[in-house]
């Protein structure tokens, strides 16, 4: 409504030409996810620390998107204790449908590199996911490792997961890359890596898994997605071949057609990944994104005003923490970022 009386407002003070700010500004595309949000106060941050392969949590100074603190005095909030006992690329999921509110996610990848080595963990690496869930963003309990994939996946990697409204369940991503059935040690060559999909309402069962991004023989090894309100998103890949993250952008859902804006060659940067993307709380169409610069110190924010033109530039980093790896951040209420900083004092 109160979109509508601006518009209103709009077109009543310009006299001479009244049709020509409608047509400028687009409201078509403007959709509640890229509005600032006065309830909103701060951003939470789930990252996991190189060598260290926990879940620690940051939190951010005031409303100020990148600037971030650690919380629990640098120390790990979760723990891992199945699997691998390691946990990368962890992701954090607010709770869609009837869980809005309600419930939180947190998801990443099972994978101790110290246990194993790079090659090991792609071959025969975990083929599962491992899961923690709130009621508060708080506590973080149940832990799970539940398998996605078959036995000729090599691994499965940096899971990521939205709420999609269209199935009133949440899409959950990942990369893996596969052998054949008659390998079954797999020693052989395997396929290029590619993102894959499944639907989950409880991210305790899964659908049957399908390819989502397959641009063989290239590998893409990290995806995040960014909604933009009135069915399109903006999703940001990592190609693993070239060592750059780059965005496409769909205006006809998850499943729709997606482009690259600025051409085939377009690209946000080089020799990063990990991409983590989230709307600021006060500058309306504002977004940032993580890129992970994982030769050197870690997490570089970058903020755009044109999500869909594929438009970013580098923030300043003078108060982002160095040395934060492949992540997420979620954007909070004041209470939250309260009982947060109450049981995990930075």
């Amino acid at each position: 409504m109160r979109l509508l009386l601006s518009i209103v407002a709009l077109i009543s003070t310009t006299v001479c030409a009244p049709v020509q700010p409608i047509q400028t500004l687009d409201f078509s595309s403007y959709g509640l996810s890229q509005r600032a949000d006065p309830s909103l106060t701060n951003y939470l941050g789930v990252f996991f620390l190189g060598d260290k392969p926990s879940v620690y949590l940051y939190l951010s100074n005031g409303n100020n998107a990148i600037s971030l603190k650690a919380l629990n005095k640098g120390n790990p909030v979760i723990n891992p204790t199945k699997g691998t006992q390691g946990v990368r690329d962890p992701s954090i999921i607010a709770g869609g449908g009837a869980e809005a509110g309600k419930k939180w996610y947190i998801i990443g990848t099972d994978l101790n590199i110290g246990k194993t080595t790079w090659d090991a963990s792609q071959r025969t690496g975990s083929r599962g996911i491992f899961v923690w869930e709130s009621s508060d963003l708080v506590n973080w309990t149940n832990e799970r490792l539940v398998p996605v994939e078959d036995a000729t996946a090599g691994m499965v990697w940096a899971p990521a997961a939205i709420w999609d409204p269209s199935k009133s369940q949440y899409a959950v991503f990942w990369a893996s890359k596969f052998y054949a059935a008659s390998d079954s040690k797999h020693t052989g060559t395997p396929s290029a890596i590619r993102i894959r999909t499944a639907y989950t309402s409880d991210f305790k069962t899964f659908s049957t898994p399908k390819d989502y991004v397959n641009y063989s023989p290239t590998n893409i090894i990290d995806i995040d997605v960014l909604p933009l309100g009135n069915n399109a998103y903006a999703r940001f890949l990592k190609d693993e071949s070239a060592k750059t993250v780059f965005t496409e952008v769909s205006t006809t859902g998850l499943f729709g057609t997606w482009t690259r804006p600025g051409g085939s060659k377009a690209i946000i940067e080089k020799g990063v990944e990990g991409p983590a993307s989230y709307w600021d709380n006060q500058v309306d169409g504002k977004a940032h994104l993580l890129l992970d610069f994982y030769g050197s110190d870690g997490y570089h924010p970058y903020n755009s005003a044109d999500v869909r033109g594929g438009k970013w530039s580098a923030s300043d980093r003078s108060a982002f923490p160095k040395n934060l790896r492949h992540g997420s951040v979620l954007p909070v209420t004041d209470a939250q970022g309260k009982a947060l900083n109450a049981k995990w004092p930075a």
